[in-house]
């Protein structure tokens, strides 16, 4: 597991040479190194990458330092093929080539927290944070509202046409209920032309 990430620097001008020697290397390799360093007294693993001119240090885990995730798992889900299929189509149409947009470039919540702190010091009422919507009470549509979002992901990156999301299957209980009632009839009807002939 990797974690955090370290700019390395070479120290002094014998470092200069070995340092530059690596990047180059690593950056036309178009790969990345994994090295073994000491770090607060005990022996680590980490991640050499490229980044601009210099070398990012990642921090990797050892085996017994990484949390079993089994216990973090949900219990087992019944998922049909079209909502996966679905799923599928809503990140493929949410899918970027980078994460330059405004969205990705601005820390809110920091900014956010900036402001409250400004407006305490200064001995002023924080900005009242804004009102969540009343709940609808409405049943949700998962699939129309799967269909809305592929839908406007689309519109926003400017492509056209409708989202390509299925609608579910019925259930096969439903018709083997609805086969059950008809031969019931048929019975029901059978047996009274049955007693009128008699």
């Amino acid at each position: 597991m990797i974690g955090e990430g370290y700019y390395l620097q070479a120290k002094g001008q014998v470092a200069a040479k070995p340092y530059v020697l690596l990047r180059n290397a690593l950056e036309r390799s178009s790969q990345v190194a994994v090295a073994k360093y000491a770090w607060s007294g005990r022996e680590r693993l980490g991640l050499l990458r490229v980044r601009d001119d210099a070398i990012v240090l990642h921090v990797m885990r050892w085996p017994d330092e990484i949390r079993d995730p089994a216990e973090l798992a949900p219990d087992a889900v019944e998922l049909d093929e079209d909502e996966v299929a679905g799923a599928q189509a809503l990140i493929d149409s949410m899918t970027r080539d980078g994460i330059e947009d405004a969205e990705f470039a601005v820390d809110a919540y920091t900014e956010a927290l900036e402001q409250v702190i400004e407006v305490k010091l200064e001995h002023r009422a924080p900005p009242e944070a804004p009102t969540a919507a009343e709940p609808t009470g409405r049943v949700l549509d998962l699939m129309a509202a799967l269909e809305e979002s592929v839908a406007k992901a689309k519109a926003s990156r400017g492509e056209g046409g409708d989202a390509d999301v299925h609608e579910l299957p019925k259930k096969k209980t439903a018709a083997r209920k609805t086969a059950k009632k008809t031969a019931a009839k048929k019975t029901v009807t059978k047996k009274a032309a049955t007693r009128r002939g008699a």
